[in-house]
């Protein structure tokens, strides 16, 4: 048995509350390497003739990656305290006890066992429940709709199907949005998610020249009031977009460092190692080098904040409770999320909670962010690795199934169960290219991909026009306008869309907190089976990623499906299709 191997951390992912009076516990071995393993845990105050007798439970073999094997179990404790150790019994015959202090021959005393010494509720991972219920929809507004022409920006150029440049303007805006809400009521759409409506110069927004200002370009206050208004008479959450990580270099902080250099009383705001500021121009308008302060990426426009200023803090703190108390938003999606302090992240929770119950905070994180999601910053990020895992191997082929399942699960065990049903699933975005795109047009490819990854943990949220099949590289040809004309719309993409959202509300509880279990024929290593279970519910789905049609032995009628073919005595599944039952 690989001892190495085994490991456990306490008040973490590994042991955490999933209800106030619910532990769960997860051990990690070695892949193909224990046979079983036993939970030794007991209240460690109550003694029995001056000993500790604590009870034995099996605990389940639960997600298995290439190189490890995740081993699960569920307590309720009725004095809410716990010493817990772990019996682990190898393949080879071999067992050991694995405590606080390694593993070793026999059950460690209670000092030496791993603690929750009480199950404190205020530091549960708390998340919010209707999240979970969410089918969420992307806009990018300056491209989804021109609803108020008055208030287009000079130049703005005519709708249109064609690739846009970078500093295009079209004249979409809020009440375009508002105009078509009935579009997302009939998809199904319960959430509403907003890139940047601040004011700023770019087109993206993501450049804020005013956090308090919705942009003339958009509308006004009272434009997004009667969006958000009109959200919430339709059952839809309104999720807005900020960068707290830097501003835009036309907001008056930055105008005013460079005109009065160091001694600007916003000179401490940002991180400049020199002045005066300057830089030298790149390759383009989002390029320089030789910056002499910190910035996003490599763009001089967008000078990074320092959050670590009192005032700073202040100035943030105060405009995420603004759009909330006054406008009544239901989440914030955080830019570059990463980039900015726990410090003030945690301040930003306290500020959302208290304003608002069942706040949800989305940050932008495309790596692995267990510092982030312990139930003090944020509700769930973008969850780009497990997209990769996906895009991986249905769209770019780059990757085995036995790897990109291994990977799923890897991600799947960084996080609290909690966590993991409210992480925001993605395939495309306006960072990313088109998912119909990345498929070469193969549009059966995209709706299996899609089916897939509306039956995983977590919440789906689709970008808009993507219901349409619409197309586009990376940025800024992913940022086309919407395609309003029939004649450009892909209407069996849209019945499809329309199907897997009702499928997705339909089954909700079970895809958001049923176990996850795989199988992959050795026969047909391309074609993966997963079933997601909870109590006596149960839906499985049968993908075929290979070249040839396979031969699969359910004659369940199918409740959604693609290239599926019923005969006598099984079903035959053609390449890139899939049938959920």
């Amino acid at each position: 048995m690989d001892l190495a191997a085994i490991y456990h951390r306490p008040d973490s992912e590994f042991a955490f509350l999933y209800q106030p009076d619910r532990l769960r516990v997860r051990l990690q071995t070695a892949s193909n390497d224990v046979e079983a393993v036993y939970l030794v845990y007991g209240d460690p105050y109550i003694l029995v003739d001056g000993s500790w007798q604590p009870k034995t439970i099996r605990m389940q073999q639960g997600l298995i990656t290439d190189l490890a094997c995740f081993w699960t179990i569920e307590l309720t404790i009725d004095r809410r305290r716990l010493a817990y150790a772990f019996q682990v019994i190898g393949v080879d015959g071999t067992s050991t006890f694995y405590g606080d202090q390694g593993p070793g021959p026999i059950l460690p005393k209670t000092d030496a066992c791993f603690r929750m010494p009480y199950f404190q509720e205020i530091d549960r991972a708390k998340v919010p429940e209707w999240v979970k219920q969410t089918v969420w929809y992307q806009v990018f507004p300056e491209r989804f709709a021109n609803g108020d022409p008055t208030n287009d920006p000079d130049g703005t150029l005519p709708w249109t199907n064609e690739a846009p440049q970078a500093q295009d303007f079209y004249g979409g805006d809020l009440q375009g949005v508002i105009d078509h809400l009935d579009h997302l009521v009939a998809l199904g759409i319960n959430g509403l998610y907003l890139n940047p409506i601040f004011m700023a110069p770019s087109n993206h927004k993501y450049d804020t020249r005013d956090y308090r200002m919705v942009d003339p370009h958009f509308g006004n206050d009272e434009t997004l009031r009667q969006l958000i208004t009109a959200c919430h008479q339709r059952g839809i959450k309104v999720m807005l977009d900020a960068v707290f990580n830097h501003l835009g270099d036309q907001s008056p902080q930055w105008q005013d460092v460079i005109q009065n250099g160091a001694a600007s009383r916003y000179a401490d705001w940002f991180h400049i190692r020199d002045f005066p500021v300057r830089y030298q121009p790149g390759r383009n308008f989002e390029d320089a080098t030789d910056i002499t302060y910190d910035v996003f990426a490599t763009t001089p426009h967008m000078p990074k904040l320092n959050t670590a200023n009192p005032e700073v803090q202040a100035y943030l703190l105060s405009i995420a409770r603004y759009w909330i108390e006054a406008f009544d938003i239901d989440a914030w999606r955080l830019d570059v999320a990463n980039e900015v302090d726990h410090h003030f992240w945690k301040k930003f929770r306290q500020v959302c909670d208290a304003a608002k119950p069942d706040f949800y905070i989305l940050g932008e994180i495309w790596h692995s962010a267990q510092s982030w999601l312990s139930g003090d910053e944020f509700s769930a990020v973008m969850n780009y690795a497990y997209t990769d895992a996906i895009l991986d191997y249905f769209i770019h082929k780059k990757i085995s199934l036995h790897q990109m399942v291994s990977k799923l699960n890897r991600q799947l065990m960084l996080y609290r169960d909690q966590i993991n049903q409210v992480q925001f699933n993605i395939l495309d975005s306006h960072d990313t290219p088109r998912l119909l795109t990345m498929a070469n047009d193969n549009r059966r490819l995209m709706r299996q991909t899609m089916a897939f990854m509306y039956l995983q943990p977590g919440v789906p949220c689709l970008y808009y026009g993507d219901e349409y099949g619409m197309t586009g590289g990376g940025d800024p040809a992913n940022r086309k306008c919407m395609v309003w004309d029939p004649v450009d719309q892909d209407q069996v993409m849209y019945q499809f869309v329309k199907q897997l959202i009702a499928l997705r509300h339909g089954k909700q509880k079970l895809l958001s907190e049923g176990q996850l279990e795989w199988l992959i024929e050795p026969t047909h290593p391309d074609v993966l089976k997963m079933t997601r279970r909870l109590g006596e519910q149960q839906l499985t789905a049968v993908f075929n990623a290979g070249q040839t049609a396979v031969s699969v032995a359910s004659m369940r009628t199918p409740i959604l499906s693609e290239g599926v073919q019923q005969q006598t005595a099984a079903t035959i599944i053609e390449p890139d299709g899939f049938m959920i039952y």
